[in-house]
């Protein structure tokens, strides 16, 4: 092992108190959405390119030439606005999802917020979201110079775990999330046996790492769990903004023991 040279060791004695920081961010004890919690470290992300095509046991939820499969949570026909190539929130017009449910998955999902920004911060930019089972939310957010909570910015596994790095685009470029959930498994008798988890990539960069959730997704809280059914629908929400989606496929995982 080489020894490091001086420029090395500096990138190392900076890098440090980064890491511990989010080491601290990530710990459960901070208040939810605090404004004290430390924001990740900002990482540019690499030049992959998109969009990545599905592989051959994926199923393709969403191709950007219609809503075909997706519904609103009512069970109507999904009315966002298809465009050239991807879908838009239409703002008012409510959450959609898959009619079909799911449990375990690799989901990948491509997104990009509205260019320009026009004024707009914190959670008031490109606010959106996408939920595993319609109950465990990834944050979908223009996070690129824009300043709000930890536990709410973009790839937060929202109100409970901040990224581990921030590696947000621009306003107006696509996106990419690669998301691994386990669902949670419930006891005949309702109680929980085991946590969901994720493993998301955001941009290709590890953001979380086989975190355990601490129930379904909340508003200033956290709800406990609450025994549900092995395959539900992945849902993506409508917060008012007009942000873009394509390119969204999913690969169902063996169960585990």
């Amino acid at each position: 092992m080489r020894s490091c040279t001086a420029p090395a060791a500096l990138t190392l004695a900076l890098l440090i108190p980064a890491l511990t920081s989010t080491a601290a961010s990530q710990k459960m004890d901070w208040p939810i959405h605090s404004m004290e919690r430390p924001r990740p470290p900002v990482v540019a992300p690499g030049a992959g390119a998109l969009p990545v095509p599905p592989p051959a046991d994926a199923v393709v939820l969403l191709d950007g030439k219609s809503l075909n499969g997706w519904e609103t949570v009512s069970k109507r026909p999904a009315s966002w606005m298809v465009r050239p190539g991807y879908i838009e929130v239409a703002p008012g017009a409510g959450d959609i999802q898959t009619a079909r449910g799911f449990g375990d998955v690799q989901l990948h999902v491509e997104w990009a917020s509205p260019f320009p920004v026009a004024g707009a911060e914190g959670q008031d930019r490109g606010n959106s979201g996408v939920y595993l089972m319609g109950l465990y939310e990834v944050q979908v957010l223009d996070s690129y110079l824009n300043e709000t909570y930890a536990d709410g910015q973009a790839a937060a596994i929202y109100g409970q775990y901040p990224p581990l790095v921030d590696v947000s685009r621009p306003p107006g470029e696509w996106q990419s999330y690669d998301i691994v959930f386990r669902r949670p498994r419930f006891a005949p008798s309702g109680a929980l046996l085991k946590p969901a988890t994720m493993t998301v990539l955001h941009n290709g960069v590890l953001v979380q790492d086989h975190v355990a959730l601490t129930g379904p997704t909340g508003h200033r809280e956290r709800p406990p769990y609450v025994a549900h059914g092995e395959k539900l629908p992945i849902r993506l929400q409508d917060h008012g903004h007009r942000v873009r989606y394509r390119n969204i496929w999913v690969r169902e995982l063996p169960g585990t023991p």
